[in-house]
Protein backbone atom coordinates (compact mmCIF):
# COMPACT_ATOMS: atom_id res chain seq x y z
CA UNK A 1 0.00 0.00 0.00
CA UNK A 2 1.44 3.38 -1.00
CA UNK A 3 2.19 6.14 1.50
CA UNK A 4 -0.35 8.46 -0.13
CA UNK A 5 -3.10 5.84 0.18
CA UNK A 6 -2.32 5.24 3.84
CA UNK A 7 -2.32 8.97 4.61
CA UNK A 8 -5.62 9.44 2.77
CA UNK A 9 -7.05 6.50 4.70
CA UNK A 10 -6.11 8.12 8.02
CA UNK A 11 -7.49 11.52 7.02
CA UNK A 12 -10.66 10.00 5.57
CA UNK A 13 -11.21 7.91 8.71
CA UNK A 14 -11.07 10.94 10.98
CA UNK A 15 -13.35 12.96 8.69
CA UNK A 16 -15.83 10.08 8.57
CA UNK A 17 -15.73 9.87 12.34
CA UNK A 18 -16.48 13.58 12.53
CA UNK A 19 -19.44 13.21 10.14
CA UNK A 20 -20.93 10.21 11.95
CA UNK A 21 -20.74 11.84 15.39
CA UNK A 22 -21.74 15.39 14.45
CA UNK A 23 -24.08 15.07 11.47
CA UNK A 24 -25.43 11.53 11.60
CA UNK A 25 -25.66 11.78 15.43
CA UNK A 26 -24.29 8.26 15.81
CA UNK A 27 -23.08 7.22 19.26
CA UNK A 28 -19.31 7.66 19.60
CA UNK A 29 -18.78 3.97 20.46
CA UNK A 30 -20.58 2.70 17.35
CA UNK A 31 -18.95 5.37 15.16
CA UNK A 32 -15.45 4.49 16.35
CA UNK A 33 -15.99 0.77 15.76
CA UNK A 34 -17.39 1.39 12.28
CA UNK A 35 -14.57 3.76 11.32
CA UNK A 36 -12.00 1.29 12.65
CA UNK A 37 -13.33 -1.42 10.33
CA UNK A 38 -13.34 1.00 7.41
CA UNK A 39 -9.75 2.07 8.11
CA UNK A 40 -8.68 -1.56 8.17
CA UNK A 41 -10.40 -2.36 4.89
CA UNK A 42 -9.15 0.67 2.96
CA UNK A 43 -5.59 0.33 4.26
CA UNK A 44 -5.40 -3.17 2.82
CA UNK A 45 -5.37 -5.17 6.05
CA UNK A 46 -6.22 -8.88 5.60
CA UNK A 47 -9.86 -9.52 6.51
CA UNK A 48 -8.97 -12.13 9.11
CA UNK A 49 -6.63 -9.68 10.84
CA UNK A 50 -9.12 -6.82 11.28
CA UNK A 51 -11.17 -8.53 14.01
CA UNK A 52 -8.04 -9.68 15.84
CA UNK A 53 -6.65 -6.14 15.74
CA UNK A 54 -9.91 -4.71 17.13
CA UNK A 55 -9.87 -7.21 19.99
CA UNK A 56 -6.22 -6.41 20.66
CA UNK A 57 -6.95 -2.69 20.75
CA UNK A 58 -9.92 -3.03 23.09
CA UNK A 59 -8.16 -5.40 25.48
CA UNK A 60 -4.87 -3.53 25.46
CA UNK A 61 -6.59 -0.28 26.34
CA UNK A 62 -9.11 -1.45 28.93
CA UNK A 63 -6.97 -4.16 30.53
CA UNK A 64 -5.30 -1.44 32.59
CA UNK A 65 -7.77 1.43 32.51
CA UNK A 66 -10.97 -0.43 33.45
CA UNK A 67 -9.68 -1.19 36.94
CA UNK A 68 -8.36 2.33 37.47
CA UNK A 69 -11.53 4.06 36.25
CA UNK A 70 -13.88 1.76 38.19
CA UNK A 71 -12.02 2.15 41.48
CA UNK A 72 -11.47 5.87 40.85
CA UNK A 73 -15.18 6.42 40.20
CA UNK A 74 -16.14 4.75 43.49
CA UNK A 75 -13.42 6.63 45.37
CA UNK A 76 -14.59 9.99 44.04
CA UNK A 77 -18.24 9.26 44.72
CA UNK A 78 -17.55 8.29 48.33
CA UNK A 79 -15.56 11.49 48.85
CA UNK A 80 -18.48 13.50 47.49
CA UNK A 81 -21.13 11.73 49.56
CA UNK A 82 -19.12 12.19 52.76
CA UNK A 83 -18.58 15.90 52.08
CA UNK A 84 -14.78 15.74 51.60
CA UNK A 85 -14.92 17.46 48.22
CA UNK A 86 -17.17 20.24 49.56
CA UNK A 87 -14.89 20.76 52.55
CA UNK A 88 -11.86 21.45 50.36
CA UNK A 89 -13.76 23.93 48.18
CA UNK A 90 -15.19 25.77 51.19
CA UNK A 91 -11.79 25.97 52.92
CA UNK A 92 -10.20 27.37 49.77
CA UNK A 93 -12.76 30.18 49.76
CA UNK A 94 -12.15 30.96 53.43
CA UNK A 95 -8.37 31.06 52.98
CA UNK A 96 -8.34 33.26 49.89
CA UNK A 97 -11.30 35.47 50.77
CA UNK A 98 -14.03 36.61 48.41
CA UNK A 99 -11.81 39.24 46.76
CA UNK A 100 -9.51 36.48 45.51
CA UNK A 101 -12.23 33.90 45.07
CA UNK A 102 -11.20 33.28 41.45
CA UNK A 103 -7.88 31.85 42.67
CA UNK A 104 -9.74 29.75 45.25
CA UNK A 105 -12.02 28.33 42.56
CA UNK A 106 -9.06 27.38 40.37
CA UNK A 107 -7.20 25.60 43.16
CA UNK A 108 -10.38 23.92 44.43
CA UNK A 109 -11.13 22.68 40.92
CA UNK A 110 -7.58 21.35 40.53
CA UNK A 111 -7.60 19.48 43.85
CA UNK A 112 -11.19 18.26 43.97
CA UNK A 113 -11.11 16.97 40.38
CA UNK A 114 -8.25 14.56 41.12
CA UNK A 115 -10.53 11.63 42.09
CA UNK A 116 -13.43 12.64 39.82
CA UNK A 117 -14.39 12.56 36.15
CA UNK A 118 -14.40 15.96 34.46
CA UNK A 119 -18.18 16.09 34.14
CA UNK A 120 -18.75 14.93 37.73
CA UNK A 121 -16.31 17.48 39.16
CA UNK A 122 -18.04 20.31 37.26
CA UNK A 123 -21.48 19.25 38.49
CA UNK A 124 -20.29 19.05 42.10
CA UNK A 125 -18.39 22.35 42.17
CA UNK A 126 -20.31 24.68 39.85
CA UNK A 127 -22.91 25.50 42.51
CA UNK A 128 -20.18 26.89 44.79
CA UNK A 129 -19.15 29.31 42.04
CA UNK A 130 -22.79 30.37 41.71
CA UNK A 131 -23.08 30.98 45.46
CA UNK A 132 -19.88 33.07 45.57
CA UNK A 133 -21.01 35.12 42.55
CA UNK A 134 -24.25 35.96 44.36
CA UNK A 135 -22.46 37.03 47.55
CA UNK A 136 -19.84 39.14 45.80
CA UNK A 137 -22.10 40.37 42.96
CA UNK A 138 -19.14 39.62 40.70
CA UNK A 139 -19.18 38.62 37.05
CA UNK A 140 -19.68 34.85 36.96
CA UNK A 141 -17.10 34.56 34.14
CA UNK A 142 -14.36 35.54 36.58
CA UNK A 143 -15.23 32.52 38.74
CA UNK A 144 -16.26 29.77 36.35
CA UNK A 145 -13.25 30.13 34.03
CA UNK A 146 -10.78 29.37 36.88
CA UNK A 147 -13.01 26.54 38.09
CA UNK A 148 -13.20 24.91 34.67
CA UNK A 149 -9.47 25.53 34.15
CA UNK A 150 -8.63 23.73 37.39
CA UNK A 151 -10.86 20.78 36.59
CA UNK A 152 -9.59 20.59 32.99
CA UNK A 153 -5.95 20.80 34.15
CA UNK A 154 -6.44 17.87 36.51
CA UNK A 155 -8.24 15.87 33.81
CA UNK A 156 -5.54 16.52 31.21
CA UNK A 157 -2.31 16.26 33.22
CA UNK A 158 -2.72 14.77 36.69
CA UNK A 159 -2.90 11.16 37.85
CA UNK A 160 -5.13 9.38 38.66
CA UNK A 161 -7.27 11.01 35.93
CA UNK A 162 -8.34 8.56 33.20
CA UNK A 163 -6.61 10.38 30.32
CA UNK A 164 -3.21 10.90 32.03
CA UNK A 165 -3.33 7.35 33.41
CA UNK A 166 -4.14 6.05 29.95
CA UNK A 167 -1.28 8.02 28.41
CA UNK A 168 1.22 6.87 31.03
CA UNK A 169 0.17 3.26 30.49
CA UNK A 170 0.13 3.31 26.68
CA UNK A 171 3.38 5.30 26.44
CA UNK A 172 5.10 3.12 29.08
CA UNK A 173 5.98 6.29 31.01
CA UNK A 174 7.23 6.30 34.59
CA UNK A 175 4.24 7.04 36.85
CA UNK A 176 6.29 9.00 39.36
CA UNK A 177 7.67 11.28 36.66
CA UNK A 178 4.15 11.55 35.25
CA UNK A 179 2.94 12.91 38.60
CA UNK A 180 5.85 15.38 38.88
CA UNK A 181 5.66 16.67 35.30
CA UNK A 182 1.86 16.69 35.44
CA UNK A 183 1.99 19.04 38.42
CA UNK A 184 4.57 21.22 36.65
CA UNK A 185 2.20 21.49 33.68
CA UNK A 186 -1.14 21.73 35.52
CA UNK A 187 -0.33 24.42 38.09
CA UNK A 188 1.02 27.16 35.79
CA UNK A 189 -1.51 26.17 33.13
CA UNK A 190 -4.38 26.55 35.60
CA UNK A 191 -3.09 29.90 36.88
CA UNK A 192 -2.62 31.39 33.42
CA UNK A 193 -5.75 29.95 31.76
CA UNK A 194 -7.88 30.30 34.90
CA UNK A 195 -7.59 33.31 37.24
CA UNK A 196 -5.45 35.46 34.92
CA UNK A 197 -7.34 34.81 31.70
CA UNK A 198 -10.68 34.77 33.54
CA UNK A 199 -10.07 38.23 34.97
CA UNK A 200 -9.13 39.50 31.51
CA UNK A 201 -12.04 37.99 29.57
CA UNK A 202 -14.52 39.06 32.28
CA UNK A 203 -14.04 42.63 31.02
CA UNK A 204 -15.54 41.62 27.67
CA UNK A 205 -18.03 38.84 28.48
CA UNK A 206 -20.60 38.78 31.29
CA UNK A 207 -22.52 35.84 32.78
CA UNK A 208 -25.08 36.03 35.59
CA UNK A 209 -25.54 33.47 38.34
CA UNK A 210 -28.76 31.40 38.07
CA UNK A 211 -31.57 31.67 40.65
CA UNK A 212 -31.10 30.76 44.32
CA UNK A 213 -32.45 27.24 43.92
CA UNK A 214 -29.08 26.27 42.42
CA UNK A 215 -27.30 26.98 45.72
CA UNK A 216 -25.48 23.91 47.09
CA UNK A 217 -27.09 22.02 49.97
CA UNK A 218 -24.08 21.37 52.20
CA UNK A 219 -24.50 20.22 55.81
CA UNK A 220 -21.42 21.63 57.56
CA UNK A 221 -21.92 19.36 60.58
CA UNK A 222 -21.23 16.20 58.61
CA UNK A 223 -18.16 17.43 56.75
CA UNK A 224 -14.82 15.79 57.58
CA UNK A 225 -11.95 18.10 58.48
CA UNK A 226 -9.97 19.80 55.74
CA UNK A 227 -6.85 17.84 56.67
CA UNK A 228 -8.64 14.50 56.42
CA UNK A 229 -10.30 15.45 53.13
CA UNK A 230 -7.05 16.59 51.52
CA UNK A 231 -5.13 13.58 52.85
CA UNK A 232 -7.64 11.17 51.34
CA UNK A 233 -7.41 12.77 47.90
CA UNK A 234 -3.61 12.82 47.98
CA UNK A 235 -3.26 9.31 49.50
CA UNK A 236 -3.09 7.31 46.23
CA UNK A 237 -0.71 9.86 44.70
CA UNK A 238 1.61 9.57 47.70
CA UNK A 239 1.71 5.79 47.36
CA UNK A 240 2.66 6.03 43.68
CA UNK A 241 5.23 8.71 44.46
CA UNK A 242 6.68 6.62 47.29
CA UNK A 243 7.27 3.77 44.86
CA UNK A 244 9.11 6.00 42.41
CA UNK A 245 11.27 7.71 45.04
CA UNK A 246 11.88 4.65 47.23
CA UNK A 247 12.80 2.46 44.26
CA UNK A 248 15.74 4.77 43.54
CA UNK A 249 17.36 3.84 46.84
CA UNK A 250 16.72 0.09 46.95
CA UNK A 251 18.23 -2.81 45.04
CA UNK A 252 16.01 -3.95 42.16
CA UNK A 253 16.16 -7.59 43.29
CA UNK A 254 15.38 -6.86 46.96
CA UNK A 255 12.18 -7.72 48.81
CA UNK A 256 11.64 -4.06 49.70
CA UNK A 257 11.82 -3.05 46.04
CA UNK A 258 9.16 -5.64 45.15
CA UNK A 259 6.87 -4.34 47.90
CA UNK A 260 7.34 -0.74 46.80
CA UNK A 261 6.49 -1.69 43.22
CA UNK A 262 3.39 -3.55 44.41
CA UNK A 263 2.06 -0.91 46.82
CA UNK A 264 2.81 1.95 44.44
CA UNK A 265 1.11 0.39 41.41
CA UNK A 266 -2.01 2.40 40.47
CA UNK A 267 -4.23 -0.68 40.98
CA UNK A 268 -3.10 -1.14 44.56
CA UNK A 269 -2.87 2.58 45.38
CA UNK A 270 -6.41 3.44 44.28
CA UNK A 271 -7.86 0.25 45.81
CA UNK A 272 -6.30 1.10 49.19
CA UNK A 273 -7.54 4.69 48.90
CA UNK A 274 -11.04 3.44 48.13
CA UNK A 275 -11.00 1.13 51.18
CA UNK A 276 -9.72 3.92 53.44
CA UNK A 277 -12.49 6.24 52.19
CA UNK A 278 -15.17 3.60 52.84
CA UNK A 279 -14.02 2.19 56.18
CA UNK A 280 -12.19 5.22 57.54
CA UNK A 281 -14.70 7.89 56.54
CA UNK A 282 -18.05 6.68 55.21
CA UNK A 283 -18.76 4.10 57.93
CA UNK A 284 -17.44 6.37 60.67
CA UNK A 285 -19.92 9.06 59.56
CA UNK A 286 -22.75 6.60 60.01
CA UNK A 287 -23.27 5.61 56.40
CA UNK A 288 -24.73 2.09 56.42
CA UNK A 289 -23.58 -0.78 54.20
CA UNK A 290 -26.58 -0.54 51.88
CA UNK A 291 -25.90 3.16 51.28
CA UNK A 292 -22.24 2.46 50.53
CA UNK A 293 -23.23 -0.26 48.06
CA UNK A 294 -25.70 2.13 46.39
CA UNK A 295 -23.09 4.91 46.14
CA UNK A 296 -20.48 2.59 44.64
CA UNK A 297 -22.99 1.14 42.19
CA UNK A 298 -24.17 4.55 41.01
CA UNK A 299 -20.54 5.60 40.48
CA UNK A 300 -19.93 2.70 38.08
CA UNK A 301 -22.84 3.49 35.74
CA UNK A 302 -21.29 6.54 33.99
CA UNK A 303 -17.87 4.86 34.19
CA UNK A 304 -19.12 2.01 32.01
CA UNK A 305 -20.09 4.30 29.14
CA UNK A 306 -16.82 6.20 29.40
CA UNK A 307 -14.83 2.96 29.32
CA UNK A 308 -16.64 1.71 26.22
CA UNK A 309 -15.85 4.90 24.29
CA UNK A 310 -12.23 4.83 25.49
CA UNK A 311 -11.97 1.18 24.48
CA UNK A 312 -13.37 1.97 21.04
CA UNK A 313 -10.77 4.72 20.75
CA UNK A 314 -8.16 2.08 21.55
CA UNK A 315 -9.54 -0.08 18.73
CA UNK A 316 -9.18 2.80 16.27
CA UNK A 317 -5.66 3.45 17.51
CA UNK A 318 -4.64 -0.19 17.10
CA UNK A 319 -6.04 -0.39 13.57
CA UNK A 320 -4.01 2.69 12.62
CA UNK A 321 -0.89 1.05 14.04
CA UNK A 322 -1.32 -2.45 12.57
CA UNK A 323 -2.45 -1.18 9.18
CA UNK A 324 0.77 0.80 8.77
CA UNK A 325 -0.91 4.21 8.82
CA UNK A 326 0.66 5.14 12.15
CA UNK A 327 4.28 4.46 11.21
CA UNK A 328 3.87 6.29 7.88
CA UNK A 329 2.46 9.47 9.46
CA UNK A 330 4.85 9.38 12.38
CA UNK A 331 7.90 8.98 10.16
CA UNK A 332 6.60 11.72 7.84
CA UNK A 333 6.57 14.22 10.72
CA UNK A 334 9.92 13.24 12.18
CA UNK A 335 11.40 12.94 8.70
CA UNK A 336 10.44 16.55 8.08
CA UNK A 337 12.79 17.52 10.89
CA UNK A 338 10.07 18.28 13.42
CA UNK A 339 11.12 17.69 17.07
CA UNK A 340 9.33 14.66 18.49
CA UNK A 341 7.81 16.61 21.43
CA UNK A 342 6.38 19.23 19.07
CA UNK A 343 5.13 16.50 16.73
CA UNK A 344 3.26 14.88 19.63
CA UNK A 345 1.56 18.18 20.48
CA UNK A 346 0.63 19.03 16.87
CA UNK A 347 -0.69 15.54 16.05
CA UNK A 348 -2.79 15.39 19.20
CA UNK A 349 -4.13 18.90 18.64
CA UNK A 350 -5.04 18.22 15.01
CA UNK A 351 -6.92 15.04 15.89
CA UNK A 352 -8.65 16.83 18.77
CA UNK A 353 -9.87 19.65 16.51
CA UNK A 354 -11.17 17.23 13.90
CA UNK A 355 -13.07 14.76 16.07
CA UNK A 356 -13.56 16.46 19.47
CA UNK A 357 -12.69 13.78 22.02
CA UNK A 358 -9.55 14.42 24.07
CA UNK A 359 -9.28 10.73 24.97
CA UNK A 360 -9.52 9.61 21.35
CA UNK A 361 -6.97 12.27 20.41
CA UNK A 362 -4.58 10.87 23.02
CA UNK A 363 -5.07 7.26 21.94
CA UNK A 364 -4.78 8.01 18.24
CA UNK A 365 -1.64 10.10 18.74
CA UNK A 366 -0.03 7.31 20.75
CA UNK A 367 -0.75 4.95 17.86
CA UNK A 368 0.86 7.37 15.40
CA UNK A 369 4.03 8.15 17.38
CA UNK A 370 4.83 4.89 19.17
CA UNK A 371 6.19 3.15 16.03
CA UNK A 372 8.62 6.07 15.70
CA UNK A 373 9.75 6.50 19.31
CA UNK A 374 9.94 2.84 20.40
CA UNK A 375 13.24 2.17 18.57
CA UNK A 376 14.75 5.28 20.21
CA UNK A 377 14.53 3.69 23.70
CA UNK A 378 13.54 6.83 25.59
CA UNK A 379 13.57 6.69 29.39
CA UNK A 380 10.39 6.57 31.46
CA UNK A 381 10.91 10.22 32.36
CA UNK A 382 11.23 11.27 28.70
CA UNK A 383 8.12 9.30 27.81
CA UNK A 384 6.28 11.06 30.65
CA UNK A 385 7.29 14.41 29.14
CA UNK A 386 5.99 13.33 25.72
CA UNK A 387 2.76 12.18 27.38
CA UNK A 388 2.32 15.71 28.80
CA UNK A 389 2.79 17.14 25.28
CA UNK A 390 0.10 14.79 23.94
CA UNK A 391 -2.22 15.63 26.84
CA UNK A 392 -1.79 19.35 26.17
CA UNK A 393 -2.57 18.99 22.48
CA UNK A 394 -5.63 16.88 23.21
CA UNK A 395 -7.54 19.76 24.85
CA UNK A 396 -6.77 22.74 22.59
CA UNK A 397 -9.35 24.54 20.41
CA UNK A 398 -12.43 22.88 21.87
CA UNK A 399 -15.47 23.63 19.73
CA UNK A 400 -18.88 22.27 18.81
CA UNK A 401 -17.74 18.63 18.42
CA UNK A 402 -16.55 18.50 22.06
CA UNK A 403 -18.95 17.55 24.86
CA UNK A 404 -17.14 19.94 27.21
CA UNK A 405 -18.05 22.86 24.94
CA UNK A 406 -21.75 22.19 25.43
CA UNK A 407 -21.33 21.34 29.13
CA UNK A 408 -19.80 24.78 29.76
CA UNK A 409 -22.58 26.52 27.84
CA UNK A 410 -25.30 24.56 29.61
CA UNK A 411 -24.10 25.39 33.12
CA UNK A 412 -23.23 29.05 32.49
CA UNK A 413 -25.99 29.97 30.08
CA UNK A 414 -23.40 31.15 27.55
CA UNK A 415 -24.21 31.37 23.84
CA UNK A 416 -22.04 29.48 21.33
CA UNK A 417 -20.15 32.69 20.51
CA UNK A 418 -19.54 33.43 24.20
CA UNK A 419 -18.41 29.85 24.78
CA UNK A 420 -15.85 30.21 21.99
CA UNK A 421 -14.52 33.42 23.56
CA UNK A 422 -14.26 31.92 27.04
CA UNK A 423 -14.13 28.11 27.21
CA UNK A 424 -12.35 27.54 23.89
CA UNK A 425 -9.65 30.13 24.57
CA UNK A 426 -9.20 28.85 28.14
CA UNK A 427 -8.70 25.26 26.95
CA UNK A 428 -6.24 26.37 24.27
CA UNK A 429 -4.17 28.43 26.72
CA UNK A 430 -4.17 25.59 29.24
CA UNK A 431 -3.19 22.92 26.72
CA UNK A 432 -0.48 25.02 25.11
CA UNK A 433 1.04 26.01 28.47
CA UNK A 434 1.12 22.40 29.63
CA UNK A 435 2.63 21.21 26.34
CA UNK A 436 5.37 23.87 26.53
CA UNK A 437 6.25 22.59 29.99
CA UNK A 438 6.39 19.06 28.54
CA UNK A 439 8.67 20.17 25.69
CA UNK A 440 11.02 21.94 28.09
CA UNK A 441 11.11 18.89 30.35
CA UNK A 442 11.80 16.57 27.41
CA UNK A 443 14.65 18.82 26.29
CA UNK A 444 16.18 18.88 29.78
CA UNK A 445 15.84 15.11 30.20
CA UNK A 446 17.36 14.30 26.80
Amino acid sequence: MSTATLVLTAAGSVLLLLFLVMKARMHAFVALMLVSIGAGLFSGMPLDKIADTMQKGMGGTLGFLAIVVALGAMFGKILHETGAVDQIAIRMLKVFGESRAHYAMGIAGLICALPLFFEVAVVLLISIAFAVARRTHDNLVKLVIPLFAGVAAAAAFLLPGPAPMLLASQMHADFGWMILLGLCAAIPGMLIAGPLFGKLIARHVTFSAPPEDHQPDVDAARLPSFGVSLSLILFPLLLVGLKTIGARFTAPDSRLYAWLEFIGHPFTAILLACLVAIYGLAYRQGMDKEKVMQVCGSALQPAGIILLVIGAGGVFKQVLVDSGVGPVLGHALTGAGMPVALACFILSGAIRVIQGSATVACLTTVGLVMPVIEPLHYSGAQLAALSICIGGGSIIISHVNDAGFWLFGRFTGATEAETLKTWTLMETILGTTGAVVGMIAFSLLS
